[in-house]
């Protein structure tokens, strides 16, 4: 599927990508930053909140691009068209309630036209509905109003249901499919009726899921009631979420390449939260479900620890140290620091805008320079022993670590059999509680241990599966409970493994790393105009918006898959192990990686967006003239919310893929994944700081002494920063894991367990004939009516004839 060899260099540097790397100029993360009195570097913290979303006006800008600017004034005019021809001359926003109501109805009637053209012009009326009637609104404040009050309007009245409809229609419209086959350049002109439907779609699930507390009580009924249907079979005999599934693998597949892909993967990953709930829900679920299971509760809510982490910052670059020490031998007389604590330093300028990884990979052991920009904590190693800090700069040391240990029974288990082993000379199997003959600091250790027991619901799960396959007949029926994750497994699961490697395949294509090859797909079916730009400024506005695109495709991409690990985890740990057991034969891992390999700063201080274009800025303001110098400045951000998000997600992915599995943890350590995850460490940012710590703690002790040596600082970190394990030799590699590893037998005998659990639970028809109920009565056997051919029927004489009278039955020997 992709070639994880290669160095992953993107497309050759233009003006535009030009103005993605950071600039001293606009105040980004610049060469030398801002000094204090004492000449340590200070570089600001990204004042990042992790959430399901970015904000709602951000969220509906994103679903349209650039080049749809036009369509906005199509859409009014369509609708006021429709309302000039039914309604007198007021204005949408002075008509009553059943005023608006009628025409709510009018216009869904009007929907079941047969004329292709008709029909369209209803769905854009429609949308102009479901986008607020802009055109009387004074401010974006107001537009979101009326989309609220509207998109809860037309949801009322029936609209989704229709669209649905009429969404099916196009998906199976074989001749759009076939004529855009044929096509050799697809354009935006090709999905104008699947976008209008797909917008329409998207505003009403974005713009119900959120729930405001000035809500009407009727309103709250009706969110909740679309909520059900939405992840129920009762609007397509499927979830909403499947067919939305389907439409990925066709237009993956060939057979539809017209299909606007952006829009599709953003209304199926709204779709997915808004049904399954966001990250604060997972949370919840994961409290009532230890409850229902009977285990403790969590040591700690993992969102509020992740918030309140800071970020670790990088120490002074060796200018800046020089100079200070200079300051202080001319006003001390004391030595200058070390030379060859500097060395460090000297490798590489932590802040050097431009990509240097082949150095960096080329030198793998002895690689130090991210090492100079890590962590407060050893600035001490740095600075001489000598000079003091004032009490303002002194390094404040955290009072206690931020997460409480946790123990899994399997470790205590190895620890008792390695000491049982050591002092007394045999072992006891699982028996955890027997202690007799073991001194007595083993006692206290088992004891802390048993302390910070931590059971998993994943392990209880395993535990139930496991009795369910020992005891088909006496085990008794599952109670399996119908929520809204258990039904979309239910509907994903045939084609599961298509979903994920069209999912992936598109990730791939949008992924900066990559380069455009003649077999790849094309994503850009519903950026690209009819005709191409002319001019200089044309062509930089459209490089912003593919550019753009592509980023919010890997927003959306790496939003489902996380969401679907999560929920499916919950839910049943062989779910969880099913999807992504076929992420990883897919590529996921070294895709990841292959994502994380370019320069990672550079792409979350990406300036592709112009705010001015976007929705619904654009519809309420008059739009200043677009100069060059205007694009390539960008917006004042200091960050790009949907880039860091997507790191943060695919870092996420990548843990939960490789957590407790050997094999997968050694594909890391082979894809040489350490100097790749040391450079996203730049990123001054806790959450994503602290997975791609995680990340780098598992494969710790395969990467060699050298490696460990040479990387001190980083380990401190991940001591401050990561959750213990109190028996792992995380650091030192002496752990039984550190084994020769068989990636395919650790993955058979996964793939083994997870086949028999959706055997047993989903595959009804092919259940095992020994334990099915069997009739022993003679009279209900002989009595049951058994329907016989016609030709069977018709010859019944002649096979009388040759199977009975013309055969000789001895009775005798029968009846004995």
């Amino acid at each position: 599927m992709m070639d994880v060899g290669g160095n992953g260099s993107g497309l050759p540097v233009n003006n535009k990508q030009r103005a993605m790397i950071p600039n001293k100029s606009r105040g980004e993360f610049a060469r030398n930053p801002r000094k204090d009195s004492e000449g340590l570097s200070e570089s600001p913290d990204l004042e990042f909140g992790y959430a399901d979303t970015d904000k709602w006006a951000a969220e509906l800008s994103e679903l349209y691009s650039y080049t749809e600017g036009p369509e906005f004034a199509l859409n009014r005019k369509c609708f006021e068209e429709e309302f000039r021809t039914h309604v007198s001359d007021k204005k949408w926003t002075e008509l009553d309630a059943a005023q608006h109501r009628a025409h709510a109805m009018r216009l869904l009637d009007s929907l079941e036209v047969i004329a292709r053209e008709k029909r369209l012009k209803v769905a854009r009326a429609i949308l102009y509905m479901a986008q607020g009637t802009f055109a009387e609104c004074s401010s974006e404040a107001e537009v979101q109003h009326w989309m609220r009050y509207n998109i809860f309007l037309l949801l009322d009245v029936g609209t989704f249901s229709a669209l649905v409809e009429l969404l099916n229609m196009e998906i199976e419209n074989s001749a759009a499919c076939s004529s855009a086959v044929r096509k050799p350049a697809i354009s935006l002109a090709d999905s104008t009726d699947l976008r209008v439907l797909l917008n329409i779609m998207y505003l009403m699930v974005e713009t119900i899921q959120q729930d405001d507390p000035a809500d009407r009580p009727e309103w709250k009924i009706i969110r909740e009631t679309f909520r059900t249907e939405l992840g129920s079979s009762l609007l397509n005999n499927e979830p909403v979420s499947v067919m939305l599934f389907g439409m990925v693998t066709k237009f993956c597949s060939g057979h539809a390449p017209h299909f606007p892909m952006k829009k599709v993967l953003l209304l199926l990953w709204k779709s997915i939260m808004f049904t399954l709930g966001g990250f604060e829900e997972l949370q919840s679920i994961k409290v009532c479900k230890r409850e229902e299971l009977g285990l403790p509760p969590l040591p700690e809510d993992s969102i509020r620890v992740i918030r309140s982490m800071r970020a670790a910052s990088p120490p002074a670059s060796a200018s800046d140290l020089i100079e200070q020490q200079q300051k202080r031998a001319r006003r001390e007389h004391k030595a200058l620091i070390k030379q060859d604590n500097l060395d460090a330093f000297n490798e590489k300028d932590p802040y050097k805008a431009d990509d240097s990884r082949e150095d960096e990979d080329d030198n793998d052991d002895n690689d130090n320079s991210i090492e100079t920009e890590t962590f407060p904590l050893e600035r001490d190693e740095v600075m001489p022993p000598q000079i003091p800090h004032p009490p303002s700069e002194r390094v404040s040391f955290p009072k206690g670590l931020p997460w409480a240990p946790k123990v899994r029974e399997k470790d205590i288990e190895n620890f008792l059999e390695s000491s049982r082993s050591k002092f007394i000379g045999y072992t006891l199997g699982s028996d955890t509680d027997t202690v007799v003959g073991l001194p007595r600091p083993i006692h206290e250790s088992i004891k802390t241990l048993k302390q910070h027991k931590y059971v998993s619901i994943a392990e209880t799960q395993i535990a139930k599966e496991e009795e369910f396959q020992k005891t088909p007949l006496s085990g008794g029926e599952e109670e399996v409970e119908m929520c809204a994750t258990e039904l979309l497994y239910q509907g994903i699961l045939p084609s599961l493994p298509q979903y994920m490697i069209a999912l992936l395949k598109i990730l791939l294509a949008a992924a900066p790393t990559s380069k455009a090859k003649t077999d790849s797909i094309n994503i850009l079916a519903d950026v690209l105009p009819e005709e191409m730009p002319t001019t200089v400024l044309q062509s930089m506005k459209l490089g912003v918006d593919v550019n753009r695109h592509k980023e919010i495709i890997v927003k959306a991409i790496s939003a489902i898959l996380l969401l679907l690990l999560k929920h499916f985890k919950l839910n049943h740990i062989y779910q969880f192990e099913y999807m992504a057991q076929h992420l990883v034969f897919a590529n996921c891992i070294p895709l990841i990686l292959k994502f994380f390999n370019q320069n990672i700063m550079s792409y979350i201080t990406a300036k592709n967006s112009i705010s001015v274009l976007d929705f619904p800025y654009c519809v309420v303001h008059e739009l200043p003239e677009l100069t060059a110098e205007s694009l390539e400045a960008g917006d004042n951000n200091q960050f790009c919310w949907r880039n860091l998000f997507s790191c943060i997600n695919l870092l996420r992915i990548l843990n939960k893929l490789t957590k407790w599995k050997h094999s997968r943890t050694m594909m890391l350590v082979v894809f040489k994944s350490a100097p790749i995850l040391k450079r996203a460490l730049k990123v001054k940012q806790a959450m994503m700081q602290l997975y791609v710590l995680k990340l780098l703690k598992v494969q710790t002790k395969y990467l060699g002494r050298q490696w460990r040596k040479s990387n001190m600082k980083t380990m401190s970190a991940i001591y401050q920063k990561v959750r213990h394990r109190l028996n792992d030799d995380w650091a030192y590699g002496n752990d039984l894991d550190a084994r020769p590893w068989d990636f395919q037998a650790e993955e058979c005998a996964l793939r083994a367990n997870i086949e028999r659990f959706n055997g047993r639970r989903y595959d009804k028809s092919h259940s095992n004939p020994d334990f099915l109920p069997v009739d022993n009565c003679l009279q209900s056997v002989l009595g049951q009516r058994v329907d016989l051919p016609e030709d069977f029927q018709r010859n019944y004489d002649i096979w009388l004839e040759r199977e009975v009278f013309s055969k000789p039955i001895s009775w005798e020997e029968l009846l004995q």
